[in-house]
Order: structure tokens, then C-alpha cells, then sequence
């Protein structure tokens, strides 16, 4: 741990957020201005140019992003947790933070599909839907949820085959299942995992190091993806769905406005600065519609900020298979979206199901491609088979709202390792409360 606060310090004394205006980068250089820029031009060019737009080549481009990503994605997990657990000195500490960020999660998790659920019944965005489902077209996802994501099925689903499986497959759930065992193996070596502790330690630098490579193209990658999402679908395609895209995203910010904001105050913090401040990776994570494309980026701001590494490690990579407030909120409403648009009434029971149900199957999903709508496949199989057949329903939009889901599991879970740190005293909350400061003030002058 004394390595990574060197290396937190010497990042503090050139943040650029502290620089003198003459000193920071050109305006057209800044990271998030060019993902800006990006993602207006792929809308512009997916929307004018549509046919061009769904190439297989650019197409490619956020799809090559993504992937560049993920693959470093299993091996920082790894490293970050169980290098997290082997630098506490008492074992039972790391027991401690795992039962308040577990008690935060659900807490947390149960609100925003309460909250969902809640719009869904008021707004009614699916009565008088004219829309007729395909059931052939949900097929697929319904044979893929029902291998995948029963109960029990969940729970083996945590366990890799092998170590080595859980890596080659990118299933994020078994790495950090094995992650917290291999800690715990580090952590009681002692001195005689010294040594082991700092591979673990160099190889976890030297995957950052492969991340920030990557970031250089992230506005290629955010161009690609939307462009071709435009295209494809077109900007009319939202005409017909518009009132539960609309739903979802009011939603969506209500719930990171009010609850997130509340969460925030109560911390001691102010999200809106928080926001401003992670304003580089919010943008990569709408133009890939993955959060996954700046969990690396995050922890390196959360530690910056004053949370220790040790809580970062262990939080936020946990955050990504636990914490999913997006797509929570995102099952709920569209459960209530399709059981009106189908005419099929819900009793309170169902409706109480609801939340339980898809309180285990958003985590057993952890690491499934396409997951959020996975997920509802198995949540609305669970209520009522009669409602599988809206999924369909959802097909056109659902790539629209995937970067929403994504964007709330991502403040989500920044907001939820401070609220840890702070927690268990971990925060320097001076140094936050003044690197948010400089953070607004960075934007009011750009």
C-alpha cells in the first residue's frame, strides 16, 4: 500500500485541476471534449448517413473499443481485490468492510427498484401500447436466461470450473470470487507472501498502464458505437417508445438527483462537484454504453480523492457485479412497461415478487453478455410467462437505454466507495472537499 500512496502523491502534484490555466492542455486535447465531440458527430453521421453508418467497419470501431477494455478488465479486478485484502493487517477488518458495503448495496439496490416500479405504476408508460411482440424474436434470450439465471443456477454460477475459466470466459463474478480467496490466502502468508503480494501489486500497475493506452482511442471507439447505433435504428425508432425511454431516463436521473444526491450530503460531499469531476469517464461510459470502459479510470480518481486503495479495491470492483442501480431500476419499470402494454394486471404479490426476484437475478447476471436484458428475461419468467413474450417489445430501444443503465451503475458506484471509506474513517475528506472545489472551478473557466 506505501507503493500505491507514492504513487497517489505524485499524481496530486500535477493534477491538472491545479494548474495554472497557461498550463493545461489545449481546450481541443482535453479528454472528455473529444469524447464530446465524438459522440455529436457519430448522432450527426449515424442519423444523415445511415447505410454508411451500420458498416461492418464502423461497427468495428466501438465494438473494438469495448473489447479492448474488457480484456483488462478480469485481470485489474483481480489484482485490485486480492491486493486490497493482502494489505490489510487484520482480517477481520476486511470482513467488516464487506458487511457495510454488502448492507449498503442492498439497501440501496431495493430503492432504486422500488423506484422503478413506482414510476412504472404512475406514469403507465405501457397502457394502450399499440405494439404487437414477436415471440420468435426474444427466443434466443430467453433460452440463454434460462440456462443461466435460475436461483440456484445463480448461486453455482459464482463458482468457476476452474481459476483460469473464470478468466478466459470475463466473468467478472468468479474473478472477484477468487480474488477474495486469493487475498485471503496473501493475507495469511504474511511476510512469506511479500513477495507474491508485490507481483500482484506490479501486474495490477502495469494493467492501468495498458488501460491508458487504450483511453487514446476512446474517442474513436464513442464515434463507432453511436454512430452505428443511429444508424441502425434510426432516431425515429424512439417515436413509438419514446414515452418509456423517457420514463426510464427521468428516472434514472431522479433517482442519481435524490438519492444519490442525499447520499452524497450525508457523506459530505456535493455530487454535483463529484460529478464534474469524473466528467471524463461519464462520457466514455455513454459513448461505449459500458460501464465497464472506466472502472479503471475511476479508481484512480476515488483514490486520488482521498479514499484509501484498500476500500477502492475491494468497493468499487464489487460495485460492478452487486451494485447495479441502473439496471435494477431498469427491470422494474420495464416489467411494469410490459405487463401494461400486454394488458396483464399485477397483483401486489407480483409486484413484491418483482423486487425480490430481480434483486438475485441482477447479480447472478454478473458477467453475461447483453446482461441487463438477460436479466429481465429471467425477472419476468419468474412473475408471469405471460409477460415473455413483451420483451420483444423492447428490442428496438433497449441499445438506447443501455447507456443509461450504464451511466447510473457507474455514479452508483463511485458514490458508493466514498460512502465506504467515509465509513470506516478512510476518507480524507479535506483533501476531497478541495479537489472537488478546483474540479467545479475548472469548469466554470473551460
Amino acid at each position: 500500500m506505501g507503493r500505491l500512496t507514492e504513487v497517489n502523491s505524485v499524481k496530486l502534484k500535477v493534477d491538472p485541476a491545479k494548474l495554472p490555466m497557461s498550463d493545461q492542455k489545449p481546450f481541443h486535447r482535453i479528454l472528455y471534449v473529444q469524447v464530446l465531440a465524438a459522440i455529436s458527430s457519430g448522432v450527426v453521421f449515424g442519423a444523415l448517413f445511415p447505410d454508411a453508418a451500420t458498416a461492418e467497419w464502423v461497427r468495428a470501431l466501438g465494438d473494438g473499443f469495448v473489447k479492448l477494455i474488457k480484456m483488462t478488465i478480469a485481470p485489474i479486478i483481480f489484482c485490485t481485490v486480492a491486493s486490497g485484502i493482502a494489505h490489510i493487517d487484520d482480517a477481520r477488518k476486511v470482513g467488516r468492510v464487506g458487511l457495510k458495503t454488502i448492507i449498503y448495496f442492498e439497501i440501496v439496490s431495493t430503492f432504486a427498484l422500488a423506484l422503478g416500479l413506482l414510476v412504472g405504476l404512475l406514469l403507465k408508460p405501457g397502457t394502450g401500447f399499440p405494439g404487437k411482440p414477436d415471440t420468435g424474436a426474444v427466443a434466443s434470450y430467453m433460452e440463454k436466461a434460462n440456462q443461466t439465471l435460475g436461483v440456484v443456477d445463480s448461486l453455482l454460477h459464482i463458482i468457476p470450473n476452474t481459476a483460469v475459466s473464470a478468466f478466459a470466459e470475463g466473468n467478472i463474478l468468479q474473478v472477484l470470487l477468487f480474488a477474495i480467496l486469493f487475498g485471503f490466502s496473501l493475507l495469511a502468508l504474511k511476510e512469506k507472501g511479500v513477495a507474491l503480494r508485490g507481483l500482484v501489486d506490479d501486474i495490477g500497475h502495469a494493467m492501468f498502464g495498458v488501460i491508458g493506452l487504450v483511453m487514446h482511442i476512446a474517442p474513436i471507439g464513442a464515434f463507432g458505437a453511436m454512430a452505428y447505433t443511429v444508424g441502425k435504428f434510426g432516431l425515429p425508432a424512439l417515436a413509438s417508445l419514446g414515452w418509456l425511454v423517457g420514463s426510464f431516463y427521468a428516472t434514472s436521473l431522479l433517482f442519481i438527483g435524490l438519492c444519490l444526491g442525499f447520499i452524497a450530503h450525508l457523506a459530505g460531499f456535493n455530487l454535483f462537484r463529484f460529478l464534474i469531476y469524473i466528467k471524463d469517464e461519464i462520457l466514455i461510459v455513454l459513448g461505449t454504453s459500458s460501464s465497464e470502459s472506466a472502472l479503471a479510470r475511476l479508481m484512480e480518481k476515488l483514490e486520488r480523492i482521498g479514499c484509501a486503495p484498500s476500500i477502492v479495491k475491494l468497493v468499487t470492483p464489487a460495485g460492478y457485479s452487486f451494485n447495479l442501480d441502473g439496471t435494477n431500476i431498469y427491470m422494474t419499470l420495464s416489467t411494469v412497461f410490459i405487463a401494461q402494454a400486454l394488458g396483464i394486471d399485477l397483483s401486489l404479490q407480483q409486484l413484491l415478487v418483482i423486487i425480490g426476484v430481480a434483486m438475485l437475478t441482477s447479480k447472478g447476471a454478473s458477467g453475461v453478455t447483453g446482461a441487463g436484458f438477460v436479466t429481465l428475461a429471467a425477472t419476468l419468467a419468474a412473475i408471469d410467462p405471460r409477460l415473455t413474450p413483451g420483451m420483444a417489445l423492447l428490442l428496438g430501444v433497449d441499445k438506447f437505454m443501455s447507456e443509461c443503465r450504464a451511466l447510473t451503475n457507474f455514479c452508483g458506484n463511485g458514490v458508493a466507495t466514498i460512502v465506504i471509506a467515509r465509513w470506516e474513517g478512510a476518507l480524507d475528506e479535506a483533501k476531497m472537499k478541495e479537489i472537488l472545489s478546483g474540479a467545479e472551478q475548472e469548469e466554470r473557466a473551460a
